[in-house]
């Protein structure tokens, strides 16, 4: 028996760090690969660029009784009740013909310009349940549906419409969009039609389905290939999906070069240029529009061997895992990619869509196909599908409903729907909320089995930890995996068919390095040689041997809670148990911002696996795995005490130099601050003068981290009466902010602070807005707010030493702010706002709240000091 552990090829940062970043398949039973199955293709359809590992088909997994196999069968449930007619409603009248049924709502709806999308995933579905169970219902619905698409397909031309065109929407829809003009994204719902049609072909054998399929390749090869390559960069600035994945795939399958080259047309040059040259251009990009398009780079990789687009690709899954990930696996917030690593500064109810995970699930799957050697691709898979994936779907619900986004700002709740627009965490519906999210959840919960088990010519590879059965026919052994985990410790492998010698790969996850943990392996109860206790985390376990029935593979991952720190806030961090993501149960309270809890406080319940108590406002809260937490609010995201420090002056700026564009700090604590745009010294009495078009001063990053109180004070001359300007403010974006504004709408000067996601501010006003063409001494102090949902905290704002504006009850704490990445002096974070016309002097920051004769001594300083 010889036993190894083989590292990643690749050196990556720990998927799993204090980024707080760190998610496929059915069977129902063990049953035979579909008669009907398809073909293999020319060539063998393996392209160029092959892979290096095989997945099992659907038909060889079965899922156990478990988690997976629960939401499974739920979504099968609607895939049997789902009326075809209905999602064909719209692809008749737009082919003129008759149709009765009752049309459906959302992003179905026959004024919807996304009508048909859902149609593409529910082929996608029908054809994994087919191959997961070998139930022919599936099969045979999916049959139906193909044969009314292809009559609608040879019914476009007596439309006017071009031969092979096939939607539920016009032709000249392709005109507006080739003319300049932003349809709602027209080739994304065609992608997922033709790919709806590919599985179906693949998966469940439907000659038909592929020459639907090819039929609507050549026309959108047709389509494309008269514009020119400009003209063609234009038009993908409108979302496509994965153009260039179904027809990278088609190609593979068909051998049919004329569908490459049509995939080809749909490299996006703006995402795949910064991602070739390893650069991360990412910021301000709607997140699904690019995840799909790298996944055809790895399709693209297999049909031509252009290392180019296996490099975007990996280049990508790293930039996207390592500094755009939340702690549940999910990335963006309002469906937009951020600056990397602001990920507490962007919360909200609508963060991690559904989409983007599923897609990267795609990807990270695709990946380690290619890069065995790399095991931190299904350490990710594995994290984001027990953690946002499983949960994305109601357990109370027959037909499996799924929430669009997977909110995290404190408070965030999943619930019942309310229909197409209703709040961020509600559940989808039969027929009336259609959404893109709605469609990859259909096929999410039917094919969580295709990513549990993969295979060399002498390899079987266990990537993840599900009750499930897999069946080797060319070697003539069948795998049996039970196991109660993540809700359990262990996973046991046992050989219940066959004789054959070969290697069983174990993944040992990335996650036990965090806890300083290593796996054990056992074979047949004796402890693998050379091992032992020492499964090195992140790497695939090796243990080559003749197998026979009756043998078991014992594998014992200790789990233990583990707090993970946000890259942008250290004092905001979440609590993991092993793989698992615990989020505060808060029933129907609700939050208004990050609840302050004591971590030494954690306590596990007794026993209830993966259950805790902790103390959060002070008062006890439950924790349980977030997956898990439905119907009520929640809480992921924790406030944690800032650390101790003697009070004092943080950071010192007299903007006194009065040459260059630098300006000290004379704490010697941080960086020079900048004088940015027009700024210029102030050659009449010292500081900076902004002349309102553009001057402003840049401060270094990181000034507000682990402050739980903080006083900010300057002196300010405004020379013009302009509402908005900001004599500083200092945060990460325009909803994430620390700013004082010398005059408002209502004309008065205002502090305020607010962290993305809460409704409302914190603010402190005087009755008057600053003198014009006066220097005035500005100071607000600040001490901290619980966090949670009690309030606490005082905000004083000082004008020339004199208290001029107050609020307590803060609601958050500026320890929430963290590690600012946008810090001015004399303008505002949001663009729209207009600069300060005036000058600015002698700012300070303490990390404590000064008291009102402090504030009082430091105005009567005057700007000299």
């Amino acid at each position: 028996m010889n036993v190894s552990a083989s590292p990643s090829s690749v050196t990556r940062r720990a998927f799993i760090g204090t980024a707080g970043a760190t998610a496929t398949a059915t069977g129902l039973g063990l049953a035979a690969a579909p008669a009907s199955a398809a073909p293999a293709a020319p060539g063998g359809g393996t392209g160029k660029g092959a892979a290096a590992l095989s997945p099992f088909p659907l038909s060889a997994v079965t899922l156990l009784d478990g988690p997976f196999r629960a939401n499974m069968l739920r979504t099968c449930a609607y895939l049997k009740f789902i009326d075809p007619d209905r999602l064909l409603h719209t692809f008749r009248l737009n082919v003129g013909l008759p149709s009765p049924a009752e049309p459906c709502g959302g992003w179905e709806a026959p004024n919807v310009l996304l009508r048909g999308h859902t149609t593409g995933h529910l082929l996608s579905a029908l054809a994994q349940a087919h191959a997961g169970t070998g139930d022919d219902a599936y099969a045979a619905k999916a049959r139906y549906l193909v044969a009314e698409l292809a009559k609608c397909q040879a019914a476009s031309p007596a439309k006017g419409f071009s031969r092979g065109y096939l939607s539920a929407f016009g032709e000249e829809v392709f005109d507006q969009l080739e003319a300049g003009a932003k349809p709602w994204a027209p080739y994304y719902t065609l992608h997922k039609i033709m790919a709806g049609l590919l599985d179906q072909y693949r998966l469940s054998g439907n000659r038909q389905a592929l020459d639907v399929l090819t039929g609507m390749a050549a026309w959108a090869g047709a389509r494309t290939a008269r514009l020119s390559r400009e003209a063609m960069q234009a038009l993908l600035r409108v979302e496509f999906g994965g153009m260039n994945d179904v027809l990278a795939e088609l190609y593979l399958v068909t051998g049919d070069p004329g569908h490459l080259a049509t995939a080809r047309r749909f490299d996006h040059d703006e995402l795949f240029v910064p991602l070739a040259e390893r650069r991360d251009a990412l910021n301000g990009q709607h997140a699904n529009t690019q995840i799909p398009k790298v996944v055809g780079a790895v399709r693209e990789y297999e049909a031509t061997g252009e290392a180019r687009y296996r490099d975007i690709a990996a280049f990508f899954w790293d930039t996207v895992v390592h500094h755009h990930t939340y702690v549940i696996g999910g990335n963006s917030n309002e469906e937009f990619f951020g600056p990397p690593g602001e990920l507490a500064s962007r919360l909200g109810e609508d963060t991690c869509e559904n989409c983007n995970t599923y897609n990267m699930l795609k990807l990270s799957r695709l990946l380690f196909l290619h890069d065995p050697g790399s095991p931190e691709y299904m350490d990710y898979y594995e994290w984001a599908l027990l953690n946002q994936m499983l949960g994305e779907q109601d357990p109370d619900s027959a037909h499996g409903f799924c929430t669009y986004y997977t909110g995290l700002f404190p408070g965030s709740e999943r619930k019942p729907k309310g229909g197409l627009g209703a709040a961020p965490g509600s559940y989808s519906g039969d027929y009336d909320n259609f959404s893109c999210d709605h469609g990859t959840g259909l096929e999410t919960h039917t094919k969580f089995a295709d990513s549990v088990y993969f295979r060399s010519e002498d390899a079987l590879y266990v990537n993840l930890f599900v009750p499930s059965e897999v069946t080797w026919a060319e070697r003539g052994v069948r795998l049996r995996q039970e196991t109660g985990y993540p809700h359990a410790e262990t996973t046991r492998l046992t050989v219940t068919e066959g004789d054959a010698r070969f290697a069983l790969k174990i993944r040992i996850p990335g996650w036990l390095g965090a806890q300083g943990k290593h796996a054990s392996v056992r074979v047949n109860g004796t402890a693998a040689p050379g091992l032992g206790n020492a499964a090195r985390p992140g790497t695939y376990v090796t243990v080559e041997r003749r197998w026979r029935r009756g043998d078991v593979v014992e594998v014992a991952m200790p789990m233990r809670p583990v707090w993970r720190k946000a890259p942008d806030n250290p004092c905001v961090q979440a609590v993991t148990h092993g793989p698992v993501v615990l989020a505060g149960a808060y029933g129907d309270t609700d939050l208004t911002t990050f609840p302050a809890i004591d971590p030494g406080s954690l306590r596990p319940v007794e026993g209830a696996p993966l259950r805790y108590t902790a103390r959060a406002d002070g008062a006890e809260v439950r924790l349980m795995p977030f997956a898990e937490i439905h119907h009520q609010r929640y809480n992921v995201y924790w406030a944690t005490p800032a650390p101790r420090r003697r009070p004092g002056l943080v950071a010192h700026y007299p903007l006194d130099e009065g040459r260059g564009t630098a300006a000290a700090d004379a704490t010697g604590n941080w960086p020079d601050a900048v004088l940015a745009g027009t700024a210029t010294w102030d050659g009449d009495g010292g500081g900076v003068a902004l002349d309102g078009t553009g001057g402003h001063v840049v401060l270094p990053p990181g000034l507000l981290a682990g402050l739980d109180a903080v006083t900010a004070a300057l002196w300010v001359r405004p020379d013009s009466p302009v509402t908005n300007i900001r004599v500083l403010d200092l945060g990460f974006n325009r909803r994430t902010y620390f700013y004082v504004t010398p005059r408002t709408g209502a004309g008065r000067t205002r502090f305020a602070m607010r962290i993305s996601g809460m409704e409302g501010e914190d603010f402190a006003d005087a009755p008057a807005p600053l003198p014009t063409g006066a220097w005035t001494h500005v100071a607000v102090t600040v001490t901290g707010g619980t966090g949670g949902r009690t309030g606490g905290g005082s905000a004083v704002l000082y004008l020339d030493g004199v208290e001029a504006g107050r609020k307590d009850g803060l609601i958050m704490s500026p320890l929430v702010l963290g590690a600012t990445s946008q810090n001015f002096l004399g303008r505002s974070q949001d663009t729209r706002h207009p600069f300060l016309h005036g000058r600015l002097a002698g700012f300070r920051l303490y990390d404590h709240a000064l008291t009102a004769a402090q504030v009082a001594e430091l105005t009567a300083e005057g700007r000299g000091r």
